[in-house]
């Protein structure tokens, strides 16, 4: 199918690794022309390299944090320079955070809030200027189903992400008809958090194989489809979602998580 995306520009926030590094290898795939920023020089650099191999000056990446405007509006500024243009913004720096409500401080409470609250305004007041002058813009906020389906153990994670989509939803009435935005919802996917708690348990001396782990891991959860989601999957919906295909669609929530959720 074709998305309708070449000549497109997209950024992707957290782009060099797991779901943000197949987001962009997916949308350079699909014809665009994508920047994204990361916090890590080095890794930044890497990733640029690799993907300039195929996708030449189509592909840029930029060191950003999310929480930092300045460094945001050097972003957009950079990319501005570079393309001229923003069609596509996704949302997909962002991380969990694994404690209970006893184990939680008040500072605690406070860097998950604002990560996940301002990891998503932040980047939007940074491009926003660009995307209005666009004919096609759109916006994928990628969160977790813990937005929907909390859990105690993630209790902080669970709270901000439920708080941060009521946020998506309401920029998509704000921003219509110019912007569209959608968000994702993810249930467990095959990302670099679950390779670190992999490797914990084998550095506490634990004898398992990956694959092991993995099914472990899906069947702890519980998951119908009997495996844990693909990096790869999730990028495939985003760049559906950025698509002018989708012209129609915003404030829409997808669900990506193997048939995990218990609502409805």
């Amino acid at each position: 199918m074709n998305l309708e995306l070449t000549g497109r520009v997209a950024v992707v926030t957290g782009g060099t690794s797991g779901i943000g590094f197949s987001t962009v290898g997916r949308l350079l795939d699909e014809g665009a022309s994508v920047a994204f920023c990361a916090r890590d020089a080095e890794r930044v650099a890497t990733v640029e390299e690799q993907f300039a191999q195929t996708a030449g000056t189509r592909v840029l990446g930029v060191v950003a944090d999310v929480l930092d405007p300045a460094a945001l509006a050097r972003f957009a500024a950079t990319v501005e320079q570079r393309f001229g243009r923003t069609d596509v913004l996704v949302h997909n720096a962002g991380k969990s955070r694994m404690a209970g409500f006893d184990a939680l401080s008040d500072a605690d409470w406070t860097e998950e809030l604002e990560l996940k609250f301002f990891g998503l305004l932040r980047p939007t007041r940074a491009f926003l200027p660009l995307l209005k002058k666009s004919d096609a813009a759109s916006m994928v906020y990628v969160s977790s189903l813990l937005a929907k389906q909390p859990e105690s153990r993630l209790i902080s994670t669970s709270a901000a992400r439920a708080g941060a989509l009521n946020l998506a939803k309401s920029l998509s009435v704000d921003f219509a008809p110019a912007i569209r935005v959608n968000s994702i919802l993810l249930g467990v996917i095959d990302t670099g958090q679950w390779e670190r708690r992999y490797h914990e348990r084998l550095a506490a001396g634990e004898t398992l194989t990956r694959e092991t782990y993995i099914s472990e891991l899906a069947a702890d959860r519980g998951i119908p489809l009997g495996r844990i989601g693909r990096p790869e999957e999730v990028s495939a919906a985003i760049a559906f979602l950025s698509s002018p295909l989708c012209g129609f669609m915003t404030g829409t929530v997808i669900e990506i998580s193997g048939g995990f959720s218990r609502y409805v």
